[in-house]
């Protein structure tokens, strides 16, 4: 619950390094609660996003599938998407937004 605060704060102050960083933490931590959090072949990606400029990141989705999100800083964004590329992983481009929850269509 602490990480989740200090994340809070990190975006609101925009510290993305510490964002980054926190991100690994929790990922870290994460992973200690049970060895069903991960998998070779996850710890082997996370891995690779780390040697590869990632600062952080966190498994979305559910279920065994979904997405990794990392978090790099700009001069590392190049090499972090040629390693998951490399190895077969699609990138999908995000923006965080401040304003929460919208309605965009109301039936």
């Amino acid at each position: 619950k602490e990480i989740g605060w200090q994340v809070r704060e990190a975006l609101e102050t925009g510290n993305l390094r510490r964002f980054g960083e926190l991100l690994d933490h929790h990922w870290q931590s994460k992973k200690r609660l049970s060895a069903k959090v991960s998998s070779d072949r996850i710890d082997r990606l996370y891995e690779l996003a780390r040697r590869n400029g990632a600062l952080g990141g966190k498994i979305m989705g559910a279920g065994g599938g979904g997405f990794f999100m990392f978090y790099c800083e700009n001069h590392d964004k190049a090499c972090l998407r040629e390693a998951m590329a490399a190895e077969g992983l699609r990138e999908m481009r995000f923006a965080i937004d401040f304003e929460g929850s919208k309605v965009l269509v109301n039936f």
